[in-house]
């Protein structure tokens, strides 16, 4: 009985994949060379992000005209500056939104390490996620029953079971939960590879291009201007992650996505000591309880009108040695100074899980925005309020876990017309606005 019911998923399942890992070396993609010296494009793309460049990629991939403009470099804001976490617990029996952001970005990232050759220090590392009290634990022992029941990949372990794998791991606390379908790569290798990948496909891939005014054309199509060229295109699509707010408004729209500082902090470079990345569930045992969500507040943040309201934490080592955490995340702004309270109170919850991190010295800080919704729902599809207008966003502090899939959803829309119907969660039309 159970077999019939969960057999057009495992379908779905493969329609999704089809296609991800089919090229085997980056020399066999297309070799459409784009027309670099060109201002016109069928379809131009703000914003190089991961997102952005996986939507850039999976559309020239399919033979389309395609212009990504960045004004910095690629990845050089949140996409280039997170630690590098992807995955979540699979597909499921009944795969959501979710499902398809988390397990079909492992399934691109797999692709683009193993079939076509990008070093980008991918690896499904798995995740073991700290229990701190038995409140918690008697929570997620009725909470990873239910994952589990749905079909997801997750287990709940014991301190001196999770240690067999993780060994520097406090053993005084209750337990773990372990994620084997989570892991980890390198964030600045990884996007400037979908960059790359977009590039030889034939998109046009241009930096230094900082966006000031966006017109819409009597003809149809945009005119897009950046301090030194202007670029027209016929479909234009917003990866501009926390920055979508200001460049919506060039477009008279109002997107409600507000940029959420994360910082994060490091030690100096080790010999291997954590080979999991790492996380507690301090924070999503509160948020179960109150996501702290209100008119203008996305949930899930660590603050909340300038107070700390609770702590959250994820982490790993990098493959140069450094062990790498972070987790706040605070509205506060373009603001993007690292706070040194604000660090040490993470680095501290960090050593409740690993000891080891108490006696090592930090050796260098960090932050970036983060584009969070205010309803907390990722934002990919048209924009109905103005033609052939596109956005990929909202993603929150997983752009780069869930862009690839993000990137391939929209593209896929863009190309074919027809919205996949997972989509309706992300749909723009429920949240963005004339301004």
């Amino acid at each position: 009985m159970s077999d019939k019911k969960s057999k057009p998923n495992i379908i779905n399942r493969r329609r999704v994949i089809t296609g991800l890992g089919t090229l085997a070396a980056t020399s066999l993609l297309p070799q459409r060379l784009a027309a670099q010296a060109s201002n016109e494009a069928d379809i131009l793309i703000i914003g190089g992000g991961m997102a952005g460049a996986s939507t850039a990629f999976h559309l020239a991939e399919q033979g389309r005209d395609v212009v990504l403009l960045e004004r910095g470099e690629i990845a050089s804001e949140a996409s280039g500056q997170n630690m590098g976490g992807l995955g979540g617990s699979g597909w499921g029996n009944n795969p959501n939104l979710l499902s398809y952001l988390t397990a079909g970005s492992v399934e691109i990232f797999k692709r683009m390490q193993i079939d076509m050759g990008y070093d980008m220090e991918f690896r499904l590392s798995g995740t073991l996620t700290a229990i701190h009290t038995e409140e918690q634990y008697e929570y997620y022992q009725d909470d990873v029953a239910a994952q589990k029941a749905g079909g997801y990949e997750i287990d709940l372990l014991s301190s001196r079971e999770a240690r067999a794998i993780e060994p520097e791991l406090n053993g005084e606390l209750p337990g773990f939960m372990y994620r084997p379908q989570r892991g980890q790569a390198d964030p600045v290798k990884t996007t400037r590879a979908f960059a790359h990948a977009a590039g030889v496909a034939g998109a046009t891939i241009t930096t230094g291009q900082n966006v000031v005014s966006i017109t819409p054309l009597s003809a149809g199509g945009y005119s897009v201007r950046t301090e030194s060229t202007e670029y027209r295109c016929q479909t234009l699509v917003l990866a501009t992650g926390a920055w979508c707010g200001p460049v919506g408004e060039m477009l008279g729209l109002k997107i409600p996505i507000i940029p959420i500082r994360g910082q994060m902090w490091a030690t100096a470079s080790l010999p291997t000591r954590v080979l999991h990345t790492i996380g507690s569930t301090v924070s999503s045992f509160a948020w179960s309880r109150d996501n702290g969500a209100d008119a203008v507040t996305p949930p899930n943040l660590t603050h909340k009108n300038g107070r700390r309201t609770v702590r959250h934490l994820y982490g790993r080592q990098r493959k140069n040695g450094e062990i790498i955490f972070g987790g706040d995340r605070e509205s506060l702004g373009y603001i993007t100074t690292p706070d040194p309270a604000g660090i040490e109170v993470n680095r501290s919850h960090a050593a409740e899980v690993i000891p080891l991190l108490a006696s090592l010295p930090i050796a260098r800080t960090w932050a970036g925005l983060m584009p969070f919704s205010v309803d907390g729902s990722p934002i990919i599809g048209k924009i109905p309020l103005r033609d052939n207008l596109f956005i990929v966003s909202g993603l929150a502090s997983s752009g780069f876990g869930r862009g690839p899939m993000a990137g391939k959803l929209a593209a896929d829309y863009i190309h074919t017309g027809n919205m996949n119907p997972v989509m309706a969660e992300s749909d723009p039309a429920r949240c963005v606005t004339e301004a």
